[in-house]
């Protein structure tokens, strides 16, 4: 008996920090680097190529999740343990105003994950498995500040604590976000990013200034959608209507991230 509740206490503890770490879920984090390896210049595609080889895959939608699933693998838990508080930010004001002493101390958040990650992409002199690790990272992070619940700015976890009714289950809004949302589509990751790709070129934010930290900025722009009316549901209920408004704004963020990723990319890996 004694073991036995060892390891339920153990599987407790590990499903209760999964909702915390996932943005978008797979389905997201695929089409999101599906949409930016569309868009790849030649000599980012060739690079991508290059340093993917190894895994026996081009694709970045099949390392886009890797971030998320080392949590669950006892040979990376130290490498998990050094990136957890990577996938998030937490905004400490009403005002979602980024203030990297304040919201993201000595680089432990998204924002400072992703100027950490970049720069170890784009340096040659770095070792290709650096170089490939960086590349995951850079791919996930980039979904991940482009998730709103992901730079909120309230006391709930990311809305994980805020529990809500959707589809007639019990959810709570973190995981809405995170998968229920997109799957009310029923589109695989590949029809999903071809039916975002085929609409009109998604129309970025006008940069804010001083315009030296885009992926704050990323932040930000996030942490304002959840400040919106209505993000929150009244009563705690996802009905059609919320659906209705809110996954356009979701598929908004999508496109974005994936324009904004390939705008990364194709920085750090020209030649």
């Amino acid at each position: 008996m004694p073991a036995l509740r060892q390891l339920l206490i153990a599987l407790f503890c590990s499903l209760a920090v999964v909702p915390m770490a996932q943005a978008w879920g797979p389905l997201g984090h695929s089409v999101i680097a599906e949409l930016a390896q569309r868009h790849l210049s030649p000599a980012a595609e060739a690079e991508v190529e290059r340093l993917l080889a190894p895994e026996r895959t081009q694709s970045l939608a099949d390392i886009a999740s890797w971030p998320d699933q080392i949590q669950d693998d006892p040979a990376q838990a130290v490498l998990w343990k050094q990136t957890r508080s990577l996938h998030y930010v937490d905004f400490l004001t009403g005002d979602c105003h980024y203030v990297p002493p304040r919201e993201c101390r000595d680089g432990h958040c998204v924002v400072g994950g992703l100027q950490h990650y970049v720069q170890v992409l784009g340096d040659r002199s770095q070792s290709d498995d650096a170089r490939r690790e960086a590349l995951k990272f850079v791919v996930h992070f980039v979904g991940d500040v482009h998730q709103p619940l992901h730079a909120g700015s309230r006391d709930d976890k990311g809305g994980n604590t805020y529990q809500v009714q959707f589809d007639g289950k019990g959810s709570n809004l973190h995981r809405v976000w995170d998968s229920g949302l997109l799957y009310s589509r029923k589109l695989d990751w590949k029809a999903y990013a071809q039916m975002l790709d085929t609409t009109s070129p998604a129309e970025l934010p006008a940069p804010i200034e001083p315009a030296d930290n885009p992926y704050a900025q990323w932040a930000e722009e996030s942490c304002r959608i959840t400040t919106q009316p209505g993000f929150y549901p009244s009563g705690h209920v996802i009905d059609a209507q919320y659906v209705q408004v809110e996954l356009p704004v979701a598929e908004q963020r999508l496109r974005e991230a994936g324009r904004r990723l390939a705008e990364v990319l194709n920085l750090a890996l020209a030649r």
